[in-house]
């Protein structure tokens, strides 16, 4: 439960990733959901929020989706906030709908190995108990502006 992942895959994997499903996404602004899906949009990602119950409603300039299934152009990542018994059909739609898929990405608290070795068994790197957000700002350099140690050493001021 406790993965550990090297920075430098973490990196990569948010360097390639240019469109990011987001499954759970919510419309309070105060849900990590709606603020990690809209702090990545600001950064440049292409945000595809989904839930059924918000589908057809607008987030961050896109139609919420009522499933992958509704996604009409493939996604590089699948980043999912559900419960962790919720995973697994999750992942399965992901794999089925998008052959492109490079990775899926479980949310802080949200894990399910069975699920992530179907997926890496399809050659798609797994983050589980994670959140894109925290990455990005500590393997980016933002958070270092607030004083945090985020034990990436750099020599960019």
């Amino acid at each position: 439960m406790n993965e550990q992942y090297k920075d430098s895959d973490l990196r990569d994997i948010l360097k390639r990733t240019k469109r990011i499903a987001v499954v759970g996404v919510s419309m309070n602004e105060v849900r990590p959901s709606f603020y990690v899906a809209r702090y990545l949009k600001l950064k440049g990602f292409d945000v595809v929020p989904v839930n059924p119950a918000h589908a057809g409603k607008t987030a961050f300039g896109a139609t919420v989706l009522g499933s992958l299934s509704d996604v009409e152009v493939g996604v590089d990542m699948v980043d999912i906030f559900r419960r962790s018994e919720h995973v697994p059909p999750v992942v399965e739609e992901a794999l089925e709908r998008f052959p492109g898929l490079q990775t899926i990405w479980m949310q802080i608290g949200v894990w399910h190995e069975e699920a992530a070795e179907k997926a890496r068994a399809r050659g798609v790197d797994v983050v589980m108990n994670r959140c894109p957000k925290i990455e990005y700002q500590r393997l980016f350099g933002e958070l270092r502006m607030g004083g945090f140690n985020t034990g990436v050493i750099s020599s960019k001021l």
